[in-house]
């Protein structure tokens, strides 16, 4: 089964939680700014995502929503 990161990159402040609790290293704090100057969390290795959303139980923004994908 596969999943989908998505992460609303202009509400996100660059926290990095969510980086440190993927156990499969899907998400990075990334190079890029947002409006607000902030950097960014976005998704690295989307196909190794397992669903197991601590990243977005974790993010005190709630601007990370995982949801399975259909085919």
């Amino acid at each position: 089964m596969k999943f989908i990161v998505e992460v609303d990159t202009e509400k996100c402040k660059g926290c990095g939680l969510c980086v440190e609790v993927c156990p499969k290293e899907v998400l990075v704090i990334g190079h890029d700014v947002n409006s607000m100057g902030w950097l960014y969390a976005e998704t690295r290795n989307p196909g190794l995502c397992t669903g197991c959303k601590q990243c977005a139980l974790i993010c005190p923004d709630a601007v990370i929503k995982i949801t399975k994908e259909t085919e």
